[in-house]
Order: C-alpha cells, then sequence, then structure tokens
C-alpha cells in the first residue's frame, strides 16, 4: 500500500501541453502573476522547456499574463496592504525577475502624497510605541530600523525622523 502510493507520486501522470495550457489560464485568471511564476506551475506541470516558452507566448497573446500589469498591481496591493516602501517593493519585484522596465512602471502606481502620509504614520506610530524608551537615540535608531525593514527610502525616513524629533522637544 505505502509503496504504490509512493510509487504514484513519482511516475504522477504528466500533463499534456493543451490540458497544462488550461491549468494556466485557470492559474492565471485567478490573480496576476509574473512570468516566472507561471513558468514555475508550468515545470510543475511535467512541461519541457520549449512547451513552456510557447504556453507563455500563448497566455501572452491571450493576454492572461502580462508583467506591466503584474507590477502595477503588485506594487499598489504591496503598499496599500503591507504598507511596504519602494525600496522592499522593487527587491521583491526583482526577486521575481519581474523586469526593471515593468518595475519602475509598477513603482508609478504608488501616489507620493499617499507615500509620504504612510511613511509619517509609520514613522509617528512607531515613535509613539517606544515611549517607555528614555535614550532618544535608541528610540530615533528603532524608528529608523522599523521603517528601513518596511522599505523606505533613507533619505525620506531622515526626514520624517527630523520632524518627529522637532515635535517633541
Amino acid at each position: 500500500m505505502h509503496r504504490d502510493l509512493t510509487l504514484r507520486m513519482v511516475f504522477k501522470k504528466r500533463l499534456d501541453k493543451e490540458q497544462a495550457l488550461q491549468k494556466a489560464r485557470h492559474y492565471c485568471s485567478y490573480q496576476e502573476r509574473c512570468h516566472n511564476e507561471v513558468k514555475e506551475k508550468l515545470y510543475s506541470l511535467g512541461l519541457n522547456k520549449q512547451q513552456i516558452e510557447e504556453c507563455l507566448s500563448l497566455l501572452i497573446e491571450e493576454n492572461y499574463l502580462n508583467e506591466e500589469r503584474f507590477a502595477q498591481q503588485y506594487a499598489g496591493g504591496k503598499f496599500r496592504m503591507k504598507q511596504w516602501g519602494k525600496v522592499k517593493i522593487k527587491y521583491e519585484l526583482k526577486q521575481k525577475q519581474v523586469s526593471e522596465y515593468c518595475i519602475k512602471k509598477g513603482l508609478k502606481e504608488i501616489d507620493e502624497d499617499a507615500y509620504t502620509a504612510t511613511l509619517k504614520k509609520l514613522a509617528a506610530e512607531k515613535w509613539e510605541s517606544l515611549q517607555a524608551e528614555a535614550n532618544i537615540f535608541n528610540k530615533l535608531r528603532k524608528t529608523q530600523d522599523y521603517l528601513l525593514q518596511k522599505g523606505y527610502e533613507h533619505e525620506l525616513i531622515k526626514q520624517a525622523l527630523r520632524a518627529l524629533q522637532q515635535q517633541n522637544v
């Protein structure tokens, strides 16, 4: 019994190109995907490199797959939902092998005023959460580290911290 299950897993039925393409269409219509995610999915379905390239071309032609659209939705979503900064968003998109052009297009989706307001809000919230911290330098460092970890630019963080310091003098 156990050996049968293991053999079935090893010799898992490979899908033909058309079946895999159908699964990929569903995979892409459920949520925006980057090319790399779809490529990995197609490999997991048992397709070879040539078949994968053909499927990717078809998915792009049929508008199931659009890396520029993916980058825009990813950047906007991560900023709105997780309040990530542009540095972290750019890093994550690079990890997904999204082109530099698409990354720039994606980051343009983020409204500058909303971005600055979110940074200031996060800085103020972190600053307030450190009320017990007596040493002002530790408080500044902890707030800065938090904002860097969220992916905000160093120069913008410095400006936000200066403003917080001036408010609390």
